[in-house]
């Protein structure tokens, strides 16, 4: 099987050679579409300069979008609302397929001229096999490949599941302080499928009398609500007690899988439950409109376990090159690491 590969520093490049093949249509994971690493690189970018890698062969391709840090690594093209990082594949090629594409690009990213020593991914989803994937494609081409746990993301399987199962199944606690919140009345929750600049001002508001910290990039997470919500794909939830709005969540709903991407509630409201309410709302909502999966995002926050099934590890992978020095130290440094591990454990 004849492997092609290039690289390149510019997305209207990577545009021109996609085809197509990178657009919302193509791609069903958001995480996967040229859209979002142009948006990430536009207002969060994770280095100095993108490295974009495609292999190709026959009706197959490959790409891993990376970019250039400050101290010559490299690292993938994500950001703290990247839920899932991945290499991403068009045509549909199967598992021996897509072994070769990685293989191919792992041996462009040796070539000398790029100076590369250290590549960082982060979270990669286990799962699915992706991490594996990546480890055995770098490790065939003379890459050291470390692994460890980055963090886990938090679903609910819904298959078969109307809203009535999905909330008996719900810890006792949760059922009795939606019905107990519920019924006095105080709050009242509105959902949008559309991007709104009043619902938006909403959200802001909230964050900010919230528990949470700065946002990380504002202007990111607009863009990509309005993005979402000229396709259609948008869920806005506000909860409202009289006319102040008191909780916001911000969800995305595609393709069978709906992502809890942001919540916030103004903590001086916070024993009438408006984040419950909403939650619950929102939950109803998406299960009743014929959801398979709900995605909680990334982190292992308590509260997640109450209204999710089940969590799935997510890792970071770092690729040491083993013809530089650099990448040597890095791979002795890192197998010592996991001695010391193991013997913590042990």
């Amino acid at each position: 099987m004849w492997v092609k590969g290039e690289y390149f520093d510019d997305f209207d490049a990577v545009e021109a050679a996609a085809r197509g093949s990178l657009d919302r249509a193509a791609q069903p994971a958001l995480f996967d579409r040229l859209e979002w690493f142009r948006r990430i690189w536009a207002h969060c970018p994770p280095g100095v300069r993108p490295l974009v890698v495609r292999a190709v062969s026959e009706k197959a391709q490959a790409w891993l979008f990376l970019a250039r840090t400050e101290s010559g690594g490299l690292t993938g093209l994500a950001s703290w609302y990247t839920l899932a990082f991945r290499p991403v594949f068009t045509g549909n090629p199967s598992e021996a397929v897509k072994l070769r594409l990685l293989i191919a690009i792992a041996a462009r990213l040796k070539a000398r001229r790029l100076g590369v020593s250290r590549i960082t991914l982060r979270p990669v989803p286990l799962e699915d096999g992706t991490a594996e994937l990546i480890a055995r494609a770098f490790s065939k081409r003379g890459w050291a490949a470390s692994r460890a746990p980055a963090t886990v993301n938090w679903i609910a399987d819904l298959t078969d599941k109307d809203f009535p199962t999905y909330w008996a199944e719900r810890p006792g606690q949760v059922r009795s302080t939606v019905q107990r919140k519920g019924k006095k009345g105080i709050v009242s929750v509105e959902i949008l499928d559309r991007f709104e600049d009043r619902a938006w001002a909403a959200y802001e508001e909230i964050y900010a009398q919230s528990w949470k910290g700065d946002e990380g990039s504002p202007e990111f997470l607009r863009a990509m609500a309005e993005a979402e919500g000229t396709a259609g794909t948008l869920r806005m939830g506000i909860a409202y007690i009289e006319d102040r709005a008191v909780a916001a969540q911000l969800w995305t709903v595609e393709n069978g899988t709906a992502i809890i991407h942001k919540l916030a509630y103004v903590e001086d409201a916070a024993e009438h439950s408006p984040g419950s309410l909403l939650s619950a709302a929102l939950f109803q909502h998406v299960i009743d409109g014929g959801i398979a999966t709900i995605d909680y995002g990334t982190g292992n926050d308590r509260y997640k376990a109450d209204w999710m099934d089940r969590s799935r590890p997510l890792e970071q992978i770092d690729l040491h090159n083993l013809r530089t020095l650099r990448g040597l130290a890095g791979a002795a440094k890192a197998r010592l690491a996991r001695l010391v591990r193991r013997g913590s454990v042990d």
